[in-house]
């Protein structure tokens, strides 16, 4: 877009080209629960304040998903994918969606999750809503996409979007971020506002990024970081935020200890073992200490694994 070889709205279209053939139709994943009307016009408007000023940062018209549980000021329900909030049209973006916005991002839609975040019942199914049905995981149809973010991050894994924004009380985000082979995690409770987001646990709910890369993890984070008045546990925020994307620059795993739960035998197929063992290898000779930590007995694939592994250092 800085070059001029793609506009904002060529993005949106091809994106909402790309939600027709493979949400709707095709595999039909069922991870956008709805689409923006105003995506268009929004892109459009931004591509030509890019003419006009520049670009406001590097999330000037890039098109962006957010968990059906967070508050748009677009005329699109908010529903957490339940029909009891069908028409839940409240005319307002919650806080990180206005800093996103203000940041340049384009909503494109409202991305599909488990209904009232796996909080339905003590039965509920992972990934699915009574308005968007099931969420299928793009890399196998039949497996789970996990929840309750589950359509946020299958929606970037197949490229759907450029990014979306999830939430998690316990799990919802590193869950799906796995399960769909992408970048989420959990920020700590209080750098992002949790206002007009519907909640479960005042200590636990937070919003989060869902991204392909962690560089776009960081800027998002930085977009959505801050104070809000209405949320007293983001007070802090304002001096806690930081340039994430500066800080990646300097990210090192010299010295680090990181614990590895080694999955017990049979568990896996012995390519995925191999697999395993392998991204040991690649984050010790990246600068890490592996420290193995084992739950119940000790199984003959941990005893081959830390013997294998101790033979390579």
């Amino acid at each position: 877009m800085a070059a001029g070889r793609v506009t904002s709205a060529q993005l949106v279209r091809a994106y909402l080209k790309r939600i027709r053939a493979i949400d709707r139709k095709g595999p039909t994943l069922r991870s956008v629960l709805a689409l923006n009307p105003n995506a268009l016009a929004d892109a459009r408007a931004l591509d030509a304040e890019r003419k006009i000023k520049g670009a406001r940062g590097p999330l000037h018209g890039i098109p962006i998903l957010v968990k059906d549980n967070i508050e748009t000021a677009d005329p699109i329900a908010t529903t957490a994918g339940s029909l009891a909030l069908k028409d839940n049209m409240t005319g307002r973006d919650a806080p990180i969606v206005a800093r996103l916005r203000a940041a340049g991002a384009v909503i494109l839609g409202k991305a599909n999750l488990s209904e009232w975040a796996n909080i339905r019942s003590s039965h509920s199914i992972s990934g699915w809503s009574g308005i968007g049905g099931l969420v299928k995981n793009p890399y196998v149809l039949d497996r789970s996409a996990c929840g309750s973010s589950s359509g946020s991050a299958a929606a970037v894994a197949a490229n759907l979007s450029a990014a979306a924004i999830g939430t998690e009380t316990d799990g919802s985000l590193v869950c799906p971020g796995s399960i769909n082979g992408i970048v989420a995690f959990k920020p700590t409770l209080g750098l992002l506002s949790r206002t007009h987001i519907v909640p479960i646990a005042h200590s636990q709910d937070t919003p989060g990024p869902m991204t392909r890369s962690v560089a776009d993890a960081a800027l998002l984070l930085a977009a959505m970081a801050g104070s809000d008045p209405n949320d007293p546990a983001t007070t802090p925020a304002d001096g806690n935020k930081a340039d994430y994307m500066a800080v990646l620059g300097r990210v090192s795993l010299k010295g680090r200890r990181l614990g590895v739960i080694a999955p017990p035998a049979g568990v896996a197929p012995t390519e995925t073992d191999a697999v395993f063992l392998t991204a040991l290898a690649a984050l010790k000779s990246a600068g890490a200490k592996v420290v193995f930590t084992c739950v119940g007995d000790f199984s003959d694939w941990l005893r081959r694994c830390m013997k294998q592994h101790t033979s390579r250092r």
